[in-house]
């Protein structure tokens, strides 16, 4: 039988259900880019607000560009269960805080309605980096985008997450209505004031006068998100429906950690997300700089060597000494120019995610994570070089990390019907397919100013380190591309 409000009453003991009536609950918040993090997350955030019985934050879901989520939520009235999954643990619950789903081109209308009206009180976003469509090195918009030049040209049907906003935005204005917070999600440093530069850049493309407005009466708080949630599988579908006794089109699997920072500003008011668990916070940035460069530069480390020694989960990788014997000094360069929130103590704090990288239950595939690492690199490994260069100090785990990169590209780039998922994959391949001998190789693909910079390029002493890292890295009989490298 099929999950949903009437099966509700079928599902198996000791699995959690909504007590609130879902009927009662206004949709007032409207997320773009609903996907696994999402439901692991945010939504599980607001069901507990529902919960505690304040029914004013239902969530509209929506993906822009897909019906698939749609397709599978809405036969089960949005309702969905989350699993989270400890070494030796696992808790199951139905979460009900997502009151409809809307996705694809069909729904566009409908969307942009929703947005429009006053009853949306937020909007919120996952969208990853590439939805933002800012250039990692200028953080300009790129207007020359098809999807941003397509939309600037036919504003009245958007596309991009960018053009919905922005005409809800103008309707809302030439109607007189209160404009809702634009919330990121994304695990992107600053998030808030990326939102707010991509969300400016277009509108001012649209009616100066527009972003004027914008710029004045919109909040985009940042946020600081954590929690691992690996893309669902068929074995993870089946143990979750096994488990709830129904079938759920798409379950969630996450781990039992969960954080959520975010920084107290909005349009129109906000959920008591601290019921929770949540923190609200003067202190993001440091929050952010602390995740994103402790845990998701580990963790990018991680999956290329980890893609290339045959390890398939992050659990997997964690077993291998190669591995974390680059992680546990790379862990130390970073504390080293880390500003850590007050009362946060960094050593402690990498201790934990060497516990959960090791979670068994949780799998977590590096080929996953190691994805669109042009947009990655910058904040999460390149920023704390960055710092360290300036303090002139050396970084030679940092630099293992960039040319693990180099090689996962080299060994995508070479292997026939392999795929690259990255933004910029055409020139990084090309690049990486231009010489087969080491300090070439580093130094084609150093060349990438989108990625790079025109500073690290320049810098001799770090050029020699990261080629001396790559051959390191390409003597090794466990990595993959060793037997493709001269050096």
């Amino acid at each position: 039988m099929r999950l949903s409000e009437k099966s509700l009453t079928q599902l198996s003991g000791g699995v959690a259900k909504p007590g609130y009536d879902r009927s009662k609950v206004v949709g007032s918040i409207v997320h773009l880019g609903i996907g696994a993090f999402h439901r692991a997350h945010q939504a599980m955030f607001t069901d507990a607000v529902l919960a505690s019985g304040d029914l004013a934050w239902g969530i509209i879901g929506a993906s822009v560009n897909s019906a698939k989520m749609k397709n599978a939520l809405v036969p089960q009235d949005g309702l969905y269960a989350l699993a989270e999954m400890g070494a030796d643990s696992e808790k199951v619950r139905i979460i009900g805080s997502i009151i409809d789903v809307l996705g694809g081109a069909e729904d566009a209308d409908k969307l942009l309605a929703k947005m429009s009206d006053l009853s949306t009180r937020i909007v919120s976003i996952t969208v990853t980096e590439k939805g933002y469509y800012l250039d990692p090195a200028s953080g300009q918009l790129q207007l020359q985008a098809p999807a941003i030049a397509a939309d600037l040209a036919a504003l009245a049907t958007p596309k991009t997450i960018l053009g919905f906003i922005v005409q809800a935005l103008k309707k809302r204005k030439a109607a007189g209505i209160p404009p809702f917070t634009v919330l990121s999600c994304d695990n992107l440093p600053n998030n808030g004031k990326l939102a707010k530069a991509a969300v400016l850049a277009f509108a001012r493309q649209v009616d100066a006068d527009l972003a004027a407005w914008i710029e004045a009466s919109v909040c985009f708080p940042c946020t600081m998100v954590d929690r691992i949630t690996p893309a669902t599988t068929d074995a993870d579908r089946a143990h979750v429906n096994q488990v709830i006794g129904l079938d759920d089109a798409w379950p969630v699997v996450t781990e039992q950690f969960v954080q959520w920072v975010i920084e107290d500003q909005f349009t129109l008011g906000r959920p008591d997300w601290t019921i929770a668990g949540a923190v609200f916070s003067d202190e993001i940035e440091c929050w952010e700089n602390m995740k994103l460069r402790c845990l998701n530069g580990a963790h990018s480390t991680l999956a290329y060597l980890g893609q290339l020694t045959g390890r398939e989960t992050v659990a997997d990788a964690m077993q291998l000494p190669l591995i974390t014997d680059i992680l546990d000094p790379l862990w130390v360069e970073i504390r080293e120019v880390l500003h850590a929130p007050k009362g946060v103590n960094p050593a402690e704090y990498v201790e934990s995610l060497k516990q959960r990288f090791r979670n068994p239950a949780l799998k977590h595939r590096t080929a996953q994570i190691a994805s669109d690492g042009s947009q990655k690199l910058p904040q999460r490994l390149l920023a704390p070089l960055r710092d360290r260069l300036a303090k002139g100090l050396a970084s030679p785990a940092i630099a293992t990390a960039i040319a693990a990169w180099m090689h996962y590209a080299v060994k995508i780039a070479h292997t026939p019907d392999a795929v690259l998922n990255d933004p910029q994959s055409a020139e990084i391949l090309a690049r990486a397919r231009l010489s087969s001998d080491a300090p070439s190789i580093v130094g084609h693909l150093l060349a990438l100013d989108k990625i790079f910079g025109a500073d690290l390029p320049a810098n001799a002493d770090f050029r020699a380190l990261l080629i001396a890292k790559f051959v390191e890295l390409a003597t090794n009989p466990e990595v993959a591309t060793a037997a493709a490298i001269r050096f």
